[in-house]
């Protein structure tokens, strides 16, 4: 089954119509947008958002190939619940931060650049702060914390990453990167892709989220956009009801017409050169995630997601942990609301901060 280009709802009238895809700025979700230089040996000028003036500090750490956006939505959610801080930060080779070996994603070396931006901002010794990841954030989230890289951790939340079913899918993750289109018409028509395709399956956040997963790589010739993407044919035949291909630039044209030239967008890393990497940011993290010395908190989208370590370590109590359902992998986007509660009820249990008015029980 094909799904339409479009998609229409009844208004009032019961006249159809489109499917607003337009994207959203960061402004109506955070307060702040900035960078900061880091480090000493390398210039890495790494790009953030911020939201709040007071309470314990959010440091949320972004999946593989997204961005600080992708924690827009939620932050609305959180900041309303809770009296805290947000810093999510673009991690190096993502989103608007400009790094000089964009090509060293190692865990080490990640974790440190969140090190060098909680100090670099709230100093060296930063107030009470939990570090909050998801995917590859959450694998940094725990090397950074197990590495004691800073001193005023005192909670850590990890969503939907486990080192058992992580690792499993590594081997399929190129076929994944391959399989998905390489460019697109417009950022319109990769927010729209992102919502049928199932990647995130919160429009709100899609509109937000992809502005920081993809940008403009200028004017192309269609011709020459499909001698650069021949993988096309096999996006149609095993993604067939997920791709519209209409709205990507992969798409064959008529040969007998004239090339056309097409202003389009294409992902800002290439995740399939990070490959190197992914055993790294994976590799024991159950165990580390256990030996965390802070109240721990793990959402996942299915309870299938547990390995062994960890499904011990949850029957000792080492951990507190929910199972979300109604969502994706990228579950923060897909249901922003209930990761908010479930993250503010976490740290009013911890007393790590309180209700704000209205939304105390």
């Amino acid at each position: 089954m094909r799904y339409p280009l479009c998609v229409c709802f009844p208004d009032s009238h019961g006249v159809g119509r489109k499917r607003d895809y337009s994207p959203v700025s960061w402004s109506e979700y955070f307060e702040m947008m900035d960078d900061v230089v880091v480090g000493s040996g390398e210039n890495k000028d790494i790009s953030f958002l911020k939201s709040g003036l007071e309470g314990p500090i959010l440091v949320l750490l972004h999946g593989g190939g997204h961005s600080a956006l992708s924690w827009a939505v939620f932050t609305a959610a959180m900041t309303s619940r809770v009296t805290c801080r947000v810093l999510a930060m673009d991690l190096r080779g993502h989103g608007d931060t400009q790094v000089r070996n964009t090509d060293d994603l190692s865990a080490q070396t990640m974790s440190k650049d969140v090190a060098n931006v909680v100090r670099a901002i709230y100093g060296e010794i930063p107030p009470s702060l939990l570090l909050v990841g998801h995917n590859m954030g959450g694998a940094i989230a725990i090397h950074t914390a197990t590495a004691n890289l800073i001193p005023s951790v005192v909670g850590l939340v990890v969503i939907d990453v486990v080192e058992g079913s992580a690792t499993e899918v590594l081997h399929s993750m190129q076929n994944f990167l391959r399989g998905r289109p390489k460019t697109f018409k417009s950022i319109d028509h990769a927010i729209e892709w992102s919502v049928k395709s199932g990647q995130i399956r919160n429009l709100e956040s899609a509109k937000v989220s992809m502005v920081g997963q993809v940008r403009r790589c200028g004017s192309v010739d269609l011709a020459q956009s499909e001698q650069l993407h021949p993988i096309y044919d096999v996006i149609a035949e095993r993604h067939e009801e997920f791709y519209d291909l209409n709205y990507v630039t992969d798409k064959p044209d008529n040969p007998r017409t004239e090339p056309k030239t097409l202003s389009n967008y294409s992902w800002r890393i290439d995740l399939s050169k990070a490959g190197k990497h992914w055993d790294g940011w994976f590799r024991g993290i159950s165990n580390l995630f256990l030996s965390c010395n802070v109240p721990k908190l793990l959402l996942l989208a299915g309870i299938d997601r547990l390995d062994r370590d960890l499904t011990i370590g949850q029957m000792q109590g080492k951990f507190m942990m929910q199972v979300l359902a109604h969502c994706g992998h990228a579950v923060h986007e897909d249901i922003p609301d209930k990761v908010a509660e479930a993250l503010a009820s976490f740290m009013i249990r911890q007393k790590f901060a309180e209700a704000k008015s209205g939304n105390k029980r």
